[in-house]
C-alpha cells in the first residue's frame, strides 16, 4: 500500500501529465476524493521540534527514551511515541552498532547479593589522546548500587600509589570504604602499594578473569557511556582542561542524567547527598 502523500501526488501527476480533472485521475488511480482533500489537525509542533533539537545537540549520545524523560522535566508533557515519531522525522537517529560475535563464556561463580550503597565499587581504566598527540589516562570508580560514579581523574600515567591517594579522597568524602572493590588485573590494580592499602582497610580487591572484562561489566558500561558522552565529544587541549570536562560530565551524570536501569532515574538526584534506593533494585546479585 502506498501513503497518502504518495498517493496526492500520484494525483497530481495525473493531473499535469493528463490533463484531467482530479476526479478523473482519483477514479483512474483508485484514490478517493476525500484523501486528496484531507487536511491536517495536527498542533503545531514547532516549539517540540526545536527543544528536541536543541537537546539532541548537546546531549549527542542521548536517544529518544532519555531525551523524552529531559522534556518532561522541562514541562513539556508529551507521549513518548510521538517524541519518538519526531525524532526520527528529524533525523536525529544514532548510529546503530555492530553486533559482534561472542564466544561461549566459561562457568561463572555468583557474587554475593547488593543491597545497598557502599557494598562494592568497581574501577578501571580507559585510554585517550590529547590535541597534541599526547597520550593520557582515565580512572574511574563507580558505585555498583546506585552507579554513582564516584571519581574520575585524568594523568598521563597512574600508580597503584596514585590509585591509593583517589580511594583514600573518596573515603574522605564519603566517610565509608566497601568491602569489596572489583577490578581487572592492571599493573596499577596488583601493585604492592594498592595491596597492602587494600590488607590495613580491611577490603577485598575482586580482580576480574584474565580476558573476561564482562566480570567488571557495570564499570565497563560506565566507560562506554563516558567514551560516547564525554571523551568523542572534546578535543581537549590539556590535562587541565580534560580534568574540568570530566568533572563536568560527572556532575551530570551523577545528578541529571535519566539511567534506564534506575527506572529513568538519575543516580544521585540529590547530588549524592542521603542513600538513594531505587524502586525494584532490592536484593540484586552479581556474576563473574
Amino acid at each position: 500500500m502506498v501513503s497518502p502523500p504518495h498517493r496526492r501526488a500520484a494525483v497530481r501527476w495525473a493531473q499535469d501529465a493528463f490533463g484531467v480533472s482530479e476526479r478523473r485521475a482519483c477514479r483512474g488511480l483508485r484514490v478517493s476524493r476525500r484523501l486528496v482533500w484531507y487536511r491536517s489537525v495536527r498542533p503545531d509542533d514547532a516549539p517540540l521540534r526545536r527543544r528536541l533539537r536543541e537537546l539532541a545537540t548537546t546531549r549527542v549520545a542521548y536517544g529518544s527514551r532519555r531525551l523524552h524523560v529531559l522534556l518532561r522535566r522541562d514541562g513539556l508533557h508529551v507521549n513518548y511515541k510521538k517524541v519518538h515519531r519526531l525524532y526520527v522525522e528529524e533525523g536525529l537517529q544514532l548510529k546503530p552498532r555492530r553486533r559482534r560475535r561472542r564466544r561461549a563464556a566459561t562457568q561463572r561463580v555468583h557474587r554475593a547479593l547488593v543491597t545497598g550503597p557502599n557494598q562494592r565499587w568497581a574501577m578501571d581504566f580507559m585510554h585517550d589522546v590529547l590535541a597534541t598527540g599526547t597520550k593520557v589516562r582515565v580512572f574511574t570508580l563507580i558505585d555498583v548500587w546506585r552507579r554513582e560514579c564516584l571519581a574520575l581523574r585524568v594523568g598521563q600515567k597512574f600508580t597503584g600509589s596514585d590509585v591509593v591517594a583517589i580511594l583514600g579522597t573518596v573515603e574522605r568524602e564519603r566517610g565509608a570504604l566497601p568491602p569489596v572493590i572489583q577490578c581487572d588485573n592492571g599493573t596499577e590494580f596488583v601493585s604492592t602499594a594498592l595491596a597492602h592499602w587494600a590488607y590495613w582497610n580491611h577490603v577485598q580487591l575482586d580482580f576480574s578473569r584474565p580476558g573476561k572484562p564482562v566480570d567488571n561489566s557495570l564499570c565497563e558500561a560506565f566507560n562506554g557511556s563516558v567514551r560516547r558522552e564525554c571523551l568523542s565529544q572534546h578535543w581537549f587541549a590539556s590535562l587541565e582542561a580534560a580534568q574540568l570536562i570530566l568533572t563536568t560530565g560527572q556532575q551530570e551524570y551523577n545528578t541529571h542524567r535519566p539511567h534506564r536501569s534506575l527506572g529513568l532515574e538519575p543516580p544521585a538526584p540529590n547530588g549524592g547527598a542521603g542513600a538513594y534506593y531505587p524502586r525494584g533494585c532490592e536484593g540484586r546479585s552479581y556474576t563473574r
